[in-house]
């Protein structure tokens, strides 16, 4: 006992002192490692921080490179994707950029630059309408419609306001119809066992509910809305295009999509060629500005997250809005 309490109490060896040293050093180079890595991750946060408060307070209007060029120029307007009030081609955007392009003096004439399958028909006839109040008040500046891989359904309606419309051979467009669709769960439920559970005050409340058997009357409500919506859009294409529609076979207005050669042959565009091709060869003016307002990089970087998701099951379980095809 004596000789371990002597053991105990004699004094740590010169390499004893060296190894617990060595210990206490590298513990304190690894706290100061941490505090430098924390140190870094929080400027980088902050630094993130103020990148999406400087989005939202300094909001991009048009391109920027619509402030290069006061000299004469060309307008570009980009369609692109599909035309939805919560989408990129948003009928807000796009008639917000053919207000400037016409109060603009410097830009000579105004190009729809459109790639869209299409999309809602309320948006698409906002900005046909915007399109026709503008060139009424601003009789001297053109405006041309050029149709890049497609310009189908509620973008050709669009397109039909334009003055002149131009598109590639190989473009795809037209698709002059109305589509609506949905899902039946009607036997699935059945054979899950679930039971349906719907209280509703009107005849109609539960109108095309994918849960219930279909429903003839319901059926033939819904038949009225979209021929109304299809006839809808058959007169603004023919107001539009006017004595050019080289001919007024029913299938014209069927819903198929045509190519290029295909649409000018039956008067559906004005002729082959690319923004590029018009801006030089039809405006007279090479220089073109892009006048296309863009989303907020805030708002983008919002709509990106979960929401998709919910819109999704929506969709699925509710069926499609009403869609030009």
């Amino acid at each position: 006992m004596a000789e371990t309490l002597n053991q105990l109490s004699r004094p740590a060896s010169d390499k004893e002192w060296k190894l617990i040293e060595k210990l206490l050093s590298s513990s304190l180079n690894e706290q100061r490692k941490a505090r430098r890595w924390g140190i870094f991750f929080k400027i980088l946060t902050f630094a993130y921080l103020f990148f999406l408060i400087g989005a939202f307070f300094f909001r991009p209007g048009a391109d920027s490179s619509m402030s290069l060029s006061a000299s004469p120029h060309t307008a570009l307007i980009e369609i692109q994707g599909v035309i939805a009030a919560a989408e990129d081609a948003n009928a807000d955007r796009i008639v917000g950029a053919l207000r400037r392009a016409f109060e603009e003096p410097a830009a000579k004439a105004v190009v729809m630059r459109i790639n869209s399958p299409g999309g809602s028909p309320v948006q698409a006839g906002y900005v046909y309408d915007e399109i026709v109040r503008l060139g009424a008040e601003y009789p001297d500046k053109k405006v041309y419609a050029v149709i890049a891989d497609i310009g189908a359904s509620g973008a050709y309606y669009i397109a039909a306001a334009a003055d002149t419309i131009f598109a590639d051979k190989a473009s795809l467009l037209g698709s002059i119809g109305v589509t609506a669709s949905g899902f039946g769960f009607v036997d699935a439920i059945e054979k899950l066992g679930v039971e349906r559970r719907t209280f509703t005050a009107g005849k109609h409340k539960n109108f095309l509910d994918p849960f219930l058997p279909v429903d003839e009357e319901q059926v033939q409500i819904w038949k009225g809305v979209l021929d109304g919506t299809h006839r809808q859009f058959v007169e603004q294409v023919q107001k539009g295009r006017g004595d050019r529609l080289k001919t007024n076979d029913p299938l014209l207005y069927s819903g198929i999509v045509w190519n290029g050669e295909q649409a000018l042959e039956m008067g559906l565009i004005d002729g082959l060629g690319s923004s590029s091709y018009v801006a030089r060869e039809i405006i007279g003016q090479e220089t073109i500005v892009n006048y296309t307002v863009k989303p907020n990089p805030l708002e983008e970087f919002v709509s990106r997250l979960g929401v998709s998701i919910g819109e999704g099951m929506a969709k699925v379980l509710m069926g499609n809005p009403l869609q030009l095809q």
